[in-house]
C-alpha cells in the first residue's frame, strides 16, 4: 500500500514556522479509521488530514486526526487542506466536507503565500465548572476574565490573562491539564500588537500547539461577548512564539453566529508511506 502526502506549514508565510499539517491524497483502496489514526500517530504532528471523494456537494471530503483522536473540525487543517485542494486551478473558494459540516474557505493567491479565510462552525459556550482546577493547572496566573468553555468542534477552556508577562511565564502542569478531560486549555493576553495565545492539549496528543485556528475564532467571540473587542472587529493573534514556531492568525466574530479565521499556508515537503501489510 502506497500513500502519498504533502506537508504544509499553516498560519505562516514562512517555511518551518507556524503549525505543521500532513494532507494525504485519496487512496485507491479506502482506509479504515483505525489506519488513518495509526498513520497520524506515526507522523506525530499536530494534525493529519485524509482526503476522500465528496459526498455532500463539497469539493472533497476531509477527515482530521491528531496523534490521539479524530476531530470534527480544526482550523489549521481546514485552511491547509483548502490550499492543497485549490492550488492546481488557483480556485477562489474551496468547500470542504468535514464531520462538523461543510466549511467554505476563500483563497487569495496574489501574495507571498496563499491566504485563506474560513467561515467556522457556529460557536457555543458555557460556564466552566472546574475553573479553579484549570487555573491551578496553568500555575495560578492573574486573570482578566474568568474561564469559560467554548466549542466549534473541539472544546477549549479559554482563559484571558491579566497581561503578556503572565502568559510568557506559564509553565503548565500538563498532567493536571490532562485530568480536566477532553479539552484544550487556551490562554490569551493582550499585547501592544494585538493578542498572544498559547494552547495546551495533552488530551489531543499536543503538548503546546503552534497555531490553533479553531481556538482563534472562539477567542474572537469570547472577547467580543465580554466587551474587550467589538463584534465585527478583526483581531490579530500571535502564537507559537514560545516554542520556536511563530504563527499569525486573523479572527473576526461578526456576530455570535458568523466567525471567520484567516491566515497563510506554505507547502514545505512531500512524502510517501510504503506499507507492506495492513496498518
Amino acid at each position: 500500500m502506497s500513500l502519498d502526502y504533502q506537508l504544509l506549514d499553516v498560519f505562516t508565510d514562512t517555511p518551518l514556522a507556524g503549525n505543521q499539517l500532513a494532507v494525504f491524497a485519496a487512496s485507491e483502496r479506502p482506509l479504515a479509521s483505525e489506519q488513518m489514526q495509526a498513520l497520524a500517530r506515526e507522523l506525530n504532528i499536530a494534525e493529519s488530514v485524509f482526503l476522500e471523494p465528496a459526498r455532500e456537494g463539497g469539493n472533497v471530503r476531509a477527515r482530521i486526526f491528531t496523534p490521539l483522536k479524530e476531530l470534527p473540525f480544526a482550523g489549521h487543517p481546514t485552511l491547509g487542506t483548502a490550499v492543497i485542494v485549490g492550488a492546481s486551478e488557483r480556485r477562489p473558494e474551496v468547500r470542504l466536507e468535514l464531520a462538523a459540516g461543510i466549511v467554505a474557505v476563500t483563497l487569495d493567491w496574489s501574495g507571498k503565500a496563499p491566504f485563506g479565510r474560513m467561515v467556522q462552525p457556529q460557536p457555543s459556550w458555557r460556564d466552566c465548572e472546574f475553573a479553579d482546577r484549570a487555573i491551578a493547572a496553568l500555575g495560578s496566573p492573574r486573570l482578566r476574565l474568568e474561564p469559560e468553555i467554548y466549542a466549534n468542534g473541539p472544546e477549549f477552556v479559554i482563559v484571558v490573562l491579566e497581561d503578556e508577562d503572565e502568559l510568557a511565564a506559564l509553565v503548565p502542569d500538563l498532567a493536571a491539564v490532562l485530568t480536566l478531560g477532553d479539552y484544550g486549555l487556551y490562554a490569551a493576553a493582550q499585547t501592544a500588537a494585538g493578542w498572544e495565545v498559547r494552547m495546551f492539549a495533552p488530551a489531543f496528543g499536543i503538548l503546546e500547539d503552534p497555531a490553533t485556528g479553531s481556538g482563534a475564532g472562539l477567542l474572537a467571540t469570547h472577547l467580543a461577548r465580554h466587551g474587550l473587542t467589538a463584534f465585527g472587529q478583526e483581531i490579530v493573534l500571535r502564537q507559537g512564539i514560545r516554542i520556536g514556531r511563530p504563527a499569525t492568525l486573523h479572527a473576526t466574530a461578526h456576530d455570535i453566529e458568523r466567525v471567520e479565521v484567516g491566515g497563510a499556508a506554505v507547502l514545505v515537503g512531500e512524502g510517501r508511506f510504503t506499507i507492506q501489510r495492513a496498518v
